[in-house]
């Protein structure tokens, strides 16, 4: 391949000017000087509020252009719209004029009023997708790529066809498909027991009413519902059939309905095992179709008419440095020939090298997603190690490759081989490089890296590569069923006792390799065996098809045909096994449509489990039409709370460069087929930004002004109940559940928290149950990924020990990552931290950590008689679960304010900054000796305060010793989850290297015996070592006394 490249100047970036749309609110101005340039000729300047929405404003300049000439001129006003240029730059049309200025915010306070054209319906429809995605429909359409318009092409026809569908649904259909109740199989036998049968049901309509009933279906409910009603009111009053009502969960949008039994209902079991009385109310089905009619017509108004790393430093420049590329073709992660380095060039702006590199390996042989890797680096002379370790960042990628000479990687970039029709490309290709390496390079190559190359042109170094042309018609990768026919050729040429039948000798040996987790490494020979012996992997250990995908030599065309042939044959994996295979060592195309095929029987509960490494695999993809981004976009069109949490784990990540145009393509197939949904996301969107707005006037306060607690706390008060902040954050669905409705803010119960980036604590109150709130903290600057990713290994956790009828009574409370270090947290009810619970019981800050009476007293003051075992219950089954969950995934970190515990018992833990041993260190001293937390304070608790009670301890010792063992069994799902992450950008989750420490914690390769003496010496070290534990946390309360 013939290539040369040219090397840019990289220019400094310029710095943001003062936010103009952020000003108002310490000073209470909510005017605006505004330019407006009417297409006349006329310029007017005026004073608009910054509150108002563009309609209004429109109006407002209405009736002050009528008093300028060649008003007459501008005709209806209906016909004309703004246009201004938005923070990116780029001119924008304001098509919807519900919007608000200063959530607008134009890069300058000008407005040109244009003439608008016909279709203004699909033109709101795209402005309105565009603001809702972060990223305008124009840039998609100025892409130059002939994919991304195929893309969207197709998809846009899907989502218009599923609308139609949509359109054709009874009002039951619909409910189903976005509010339904959730439902759980399983015994519970025991607490049904507990109940006697009964449980009491607390039934609303026009008055509360309780009524006991039978553990039955949902329809006898009803029934029995309906008659309690009739009692009531009187024989005389019509009140219909059971089939004009629905039962709602009072509080939450779902809906029960169907004839399932009331034990299977989520809702009803969680309230069984915490001891609480559900709460329904009966509906009637008239309040319900008004919902679903004016979904059905806002869809029938659109289609009736048509972060990255900072670069690394180059070394000083004593001289000249000399530049080479290396490149290399992989298959996933699989080198698949020598790679071609180019020779030396030294000029001191373009690098041309004009230099054919060649490979060792056929284009006959070229896998489908081979890609082509390019690293760019300077070669210097070796120079004598400093003394100093402080610029260690410096030589972190410093690799050696002969006597005298060290290499500096300065960029590097990927490409397919194929196009995405399967054309091998040709031609002059221009690459824009990337300069943020990852902790792990193969040969300075990062084949793990993306295929996108960088938008940021004007700051990125250009490789210009030239790809030769084979022949005059396109060299096109064979079509499946050719790939099967030379399957079926080798396989009738050769004999079929080597399709491999191992004797018992070969299956133990099979068996072992079989066994062994996920970052197990094979060797040649073991590669060589399984695939010999493919057809008895087949038969007997089908859930291991990676080990065996890993064993097929991609570089042979022959072996990657009989490969396919087998997979058509291949049993149908569990979608827990099948998610490793949506790994990026596993590229191939069919390979990733027969995972996504086993994902198919996925329950949508189940693929919400999965959902953040599902969208997080998708980088893996290296076009933008596949199984995988089909599958996601045909799920959460037929699940609104799928396709709630779809778009926000896409939504939370347009801002990084390397995914915004795929997932922007998504986010827009997903709001063109689910058209009524863009109306709540985009009032989400915009809570969010005055959120934010809020949030940074508070830092701008601290700042700058050093303006007094009180003061700004008043100030965020006031800016809390202007008009536009009441009407932008009343009547949503929470960002954290759509289930519920969030009413008004309870704005005399809301704070900042006095932590560096000031997050803010939220109070709602419930729009679905009088009473009730709802507690949100609003972090700006915080990344809440790594906290997300350990909160659903949690709620996993709880899963498998609930599957083995084990409840450690785990609370995985709500996290959700809205943007660049933004998002929001669940405030957990009536609960408290432990610092908080030790202060209050003592009158010195430093003895407080050591007062062991504190938790239980405070436990008894909130619980009383039976209620107190039942705390103490609650607190000993979950401290367990939480010892067993923080010490399998190593979180770091652990003192008396990210430890909580509710009134009714059960202790959780808050705050995952540091997981997978990253414990913190100071003076290169661990401060966390621990392997987990277990204090004697906790010990006394578990104890009902009796050291004689042996029998609590030894239980609560028999639960972690279980929850440890169930979660072993699960190694390999562990493995898999946190494997999918790698390329997420998180800070403690960048390499195979940190995943190792799963395999260590859960002892995978050791017996059960082997492991569990390993875990009960790290109990008795807690145990044992849990006075160090006492002293940091007397250390941070003193150093933390508020």
């Amino acid at each position: 391949m013939c290539f040369s490249f040219v090397v840019c100047a990289m220019p400094p970036a310029k710095t943001d000017q003062l936010d103009l749309w952020a000003e108002s609110g310490l000073d209470g101005d909510d005017q605006v000087m505004v330019d407006f340039l009417l297409p006349t000729g006329i310029y007017i300047q005026m004073e608009v509020p910054r509150e108002s929405t563009i309609q209004h404003i429109k109006l407002l300049l209405w009736k002050e252009a009528q008093t300028y000439p060649l008003f007459s001129l501008l005709g209806e006003m209906e016909g004309h719209m703004f246009e201004c240029v938005n923070q990116a730059a780029v001119h924008e049309e304001l098509e919807d004029e519900t919007r608000r200025l200063c959530d607008v915010r134009p890069f300058l306070p000008v407005l040109k009023l244009i003439t608008r054209n016909c279709g203004r319906a699909e033109r709101i429809l795209d402005s309105k997708i565009g603001v809702l995605i972060g990223k305008g429909l124009h840039e998609l359409d100025a892409l130059q790529d002939q994919e991304v318009k195929d893309f969207r092409s197709k998809m846009k026809q899907i989502s218009e066809e599923k609308m139609q569908r949509m359109q054709l649904m009874s009002w039951g259909e619909w409910l189903r498909s976005c509010y339904s109740m959730p439902l759980e199989a399983g015994s519970l036998e025991n607490l049904i027991d507990k109940h006697e049968g009964v449980i009491k049901i607390t039934m609303h309509y026009d008055q509360s009413q309780v009524c006991s009933v039978n553990l039955v279906c949902i329809t006898e409910l009803m029934d029995q519902a309906l008659k309690k009603w009739q009692t009531t009111h009187g024989p005389e009053e019509d009140i219909g059939f059971r089939s004009d009502y629905v039962l709602h969960v009072s509080g939450k949008l779902e809906f029960l309905f169907e004839d399932h039994p009331l034990n299977q209902c989520k809702y009803i079991r969680d309230c069984l095992l915490t001891n609480e009385s559900p709460h329904l109310t009966l509906v009637h089905c008239d309040g319900v179709k008004a919902m679903f009619e004016k979904e059905i017509s806002t869809i029938g108004s659109v289609l009736a008419r048509k972060t990255s790393n900072p670069p690394l430093p180059l070394p000083p420049k004593k001289r000249l440095p000399t530049i080479q590329v290396r490149a290399g073709l992989f298959h996933g992660t699989e080198l698949l020939c020598k790679t071609a380095v180019s020779s030396e060039s030294s000029s001191r702006s373009e690098h041309v090298w004009n230099k054919t590199l060649e490979f060792d390996i056929a284009v006959c042989d070229l896998p489908r997603m081979a890609r082509l890797c390019f690293a760019i680096y300077a070669v210097m002379d070796k120079v004598k190690k400093p003394r100093s370790t402080k610029n260690t960042h410096l030589n972190k990628y410093q690799t050696i490759r002969k006597a005298g000479k060290v290499h500096y990687p300065i960029a590097w970039v990927n490409t397919m081989v194929f196009d995405y029709r399967g054309q091998l490309k040709t031609g002059d290709i221009i690459l824009h490089c990337w300069t943020s390496f990852p902790d792990e390079l193969e040969e300075m190559l990062n084949p793990i890296g993306t295929i996108q190359t960088n938008p940021y042109t004007e700051n990125a170094t250009e490789l210009h590569i030239n790809f030769p042309e084979y022949s005059t018609q396109p060299v096109v990768f064979p079509a499946f069923d050719k790939i099967l026919e030379k399957a079926a050729e080798i396989a009738g040429a050769s004999d079929s006792m080597t399709m491999g039948r191992g004797g018992k000798k070969f299956y133990i040996e099979l068996k072992e390799i079989m066994e062994r987790d996920p970052l197990s490494q094979l060797c040649e020979n073991e590669k060589d065996l399984i695939w010999t012996l493919r057809y008895d992997c087949r038969e007997n250990f089908p859930q291991s098809l990676p080990k065996l995908l890993l064993s097929v030599k991609w570089s042979k065309h022959e072996d990657m045909a009989q490969l396919q042939a087998l997979l058509q044959i291949w049993p149908k994996l569990s979608p827990r096994d099948a998610l490793e295979l949506l790994d990026f060592n596993y590229p191939d195309q069919y390979v990733r449509e027969f995972a996504v095929y086993c994902l198919q029987d996925m329950s949508d509960d189940e693929l919400l489990q999965y959902l953040l490494q599902l969208v997080q695999v998708l980088r893996y993809e290296p076009y933008y039409d596949c199984a995988l981004s089909r599958f996601l976009l045909e799920r959460s069109q037929s699940s609104r709370k799928i396709g709630h949490f779809l778009f926000w784990h896409l939504r939370s990540e347009m801002f990084m460069p390397a995914v915004s145009v795929h997932f922007a393509l998504i986010l827009e197939a997903y709001c063109r087929g689910c058209i009524p949904h863009i109306e709540v996301l985009k009032k989400q969107v915009e809570a969010l930004s005055k959120l934010k707005a809020v949030n940074e006037l508070i830092k701008f306060g601290t700042i700058k002004t050093k303006t007094k607690q009180a003061h700004l706390k008043e100030a965020m008060m006031t800016c809390l109940r202007q008009t536009g902040f009441i009407e932008t954050l009343s009547d949503l669905h929470s960002p954290l559940n759509p289930n519920i409705l969030l009413a008004g803010i309870n704005v005399e119960r809301c704070k900042y928290m006095d932590s560096k980036m000031k997050p803010l604590w939220i109070v709602y109150n419930n729009k679905l149950l009088e009473g009730d709130t709802v507690g949100i903290i609003f972090k700006n600057g915080d990344d809440l990924r790594q906290d997300m990713l350990t909160l659903q290994i949690l709620r996993l956790m709880d899963l498998l020990w609930k599957e083995a009828n084990l409840d450690l009574r785990i609370v995985p409370y709500g996290c959700l990552a809205t943007g660049d270090h933004s998002g929001l947290i669940e405030v957990v009810s009536s609960a408290d931290t432990i610092a908080n619970i030790q202060k209050t019981s003592s009158n010195m800050a430093a003895a407080a950590a050591f007062n062991k009476d504190a938790l239980l007293n405070w436990l008894k003051d909130k619980n009383s008689g039976d209620a107190l075992d039942k705390a103490i219950e609650e607190f000993t089954l979950s401290c367990a679960g939480y010892c067993v969950a923080t010490y399998v995934l190593g979180i770091g970190d652990r003192h008396s304010d990210n430890i909580m515990v509710r009134s009714t018992g059960q202790l959780f833990h808050i705050d995952f900054g540091h997981i997978l041993g990253n414990f913190k260190s100071k003076f290169g001293i661990k401060r966390e000796r621990v392997p987990f937390i277990l204090t004697h304070d906790f010990i006394h608790v578990i104890q009902q305060g009796k050291t004689s009670n042996t029998e609590k301890f030894g239980n609560f010792r028999q639960y972690c010793e279980e929850a440890y063992l169930i979660l072993r069994k699960n190694g390999n799902l562990f493995i898999t989850l946190f494997a999918l992450m790698l390329t997420a950008g998180l800070p403690e989750l960048t390499s195979v290297k940190d995943i190792q420490y799963l395999k260590d914690s859960l002892a995978l390769g050791k017996t059960d015996e082997e492991a569990l003496k390993q875990f009960r010496q790290k109990f008795d070290e807690a145990l044992r070592e849990s006075w160090t534990t006492k002293v940091n946390w007397m250390a941070h309360i003193v150093a933390h006394p508020s």
